[in-house]
């Protein structure tokens, strides 16, 4: 989950979206002589808002929907494992954010001077600490969710480490990071399932958008790309479609509880009743959100592939994957986890605000 979601950047105060701009730290705000109290807070300040920016907090939103996803693919009722299955993969997505920086610690001193690690906010001694930490915590929240968990989680640790040490400059590294976001989703389905079966159509669904945002982010700093915002239009338009006419069918768990030949063996293909008609309604509806949140962008940058449109393109498929995750919860039959899902959209947005980190990258 190294990247599979956005880094933040700070911008100026008239223009926080505009890419390679920043704030200026407290730090470094002057001060008057006699003001000696503020003295000591404004490092303090300024050292958080860097490891803030470095481990791109605003995109934390997008991953508690890949577990969710996963537990709503079993048919089983999210509970403590699920939780601990989310907080793994929130520790292993923000170790890839910390290592992604520190193996492009080099590239970043000539393209994004004003990143963590080239402009001396943060060592990069540290955040190698800290990506080697976060990997140790994520895989034993992992182990407290049942071997399962753990079996996925060991392979996706590896993903994230392989992607950002080796994979990411390669023609492999989009399928790294797809691979990545369909293993995070696996993760909750293992640890709230016990299995992962019932939940790769939804896996290979995420990691399909994943592989295609990925291929567009590759050229954002240069631009000069139409083929590859094409193609996640095109991948957009056939995703939306399987989700939204997908049939919504009672998972492999439940299927297996009830004996052969009794009522609920075999599930309907279309839901029924005022309940499936509702559940068949929040999937089109939050289906026809991700194509809205991710399509504009990417046809913008096919028109006018440009860095400034391609950073909006990459920012749009990263937005996109919430109501994705959404409806995929809700087409697999947990109204309940889309919705939940579905806000974390808001609330991100809000937090970025807050946090003046509105402008977002995927490299």
């Amino acid at each position: 989950m190294s990247r599979t979601a956005p880094a933040a950047r700070a911008g100026s105060a008239a223009d926080p979206a505009v890419p390679g701009q920043h704030a200026p730290s407290p730090a470094g705000a002057p001060a008057a002589s006699s003001d000696a109290a503020s003295r000591p807070s404004a490092p303090r300040s300024g050292h958080a808002a860097a490891w803030a920016e470095l481990l791109r907090l605003p995109a934390l939103f997008t991953v508690p929907g890949d577990a969710l996803a996963g537990a709503a693919a079993t048919g089983a009722r999210p509970g403590r494992r699920t939780l601990l299955a989310i907080g793994s993969s929130l520790c292993l997505y923000e170790a890839g954010m910390a290592l992604n920086d520190w193996a492009d610690r080099a590239e970043d001193a000539v393209e994004r001077p004003h990143r963590p690690l080239p402009s001396g906010r943060v060592r990069p001694a540290a955040a190698l600490t800290a990506a080697g930490v976060l990997t140790g915590a994520g895989l034993a929240l992992a182990a407290g969710a049942g071997r399962p968990a753990l079996a996925v989680a060991a392979p996706l640790a590896a993903t994230v480490w392989a992607y950002d040490l080796g994979l990411k400059h390669t023609p492999a590294g989009p399928v790294a990071m797809a691979a990545a976001r369909g293993l995070d989703l696996l993760l909750g389905a293992a640890a709230t399932g016990g299995g992962t079966r019932a939940a790769l159509p939804s896996a290979a669904l995420l990691g399909s958008h994943t592989l295609a945002v990925t291929a567009v982010s590759r050229r954002e700093t240069t631009g000069g790309s139409v083929l590859a915002p094409l193609a996640a239009l095109a991948t957009t338009g056939v995703l939306t479609r399987l989700v939204a006419d997908g049939r919504i069918r009672l998972p492999a768990g439940r299927r297996a509880a009830a004996a052969p030949g009794l009522p609920g063996s075999t599930p309907p293909a279309r839901p029924t009743g005022t309940n499936g008609a509702l559940t068949t309604a929040l999937t089109t509806a939050l289906a026809a959100a991700y194509a809205a949140t991710a399509a504009r962008p990417y046809v913008h940058a096919a028109l006018n592939p440009s860095p400034p449109l391609t950073q909006r393109a990459v920012g749009g498929g990263i937005r996109a994957t919430v109501p994705l995750q959404a409806a995929l919860a809700a087409r697999a039959g947990a109204p309940v986890a889309s919705l939940l899902v579905a806000a974390l959209a808001p609330a991100g947005r809000m937090f970025a605000r807050r946090a003046a980190m509105r402008k977002v990258s995927i490299t």
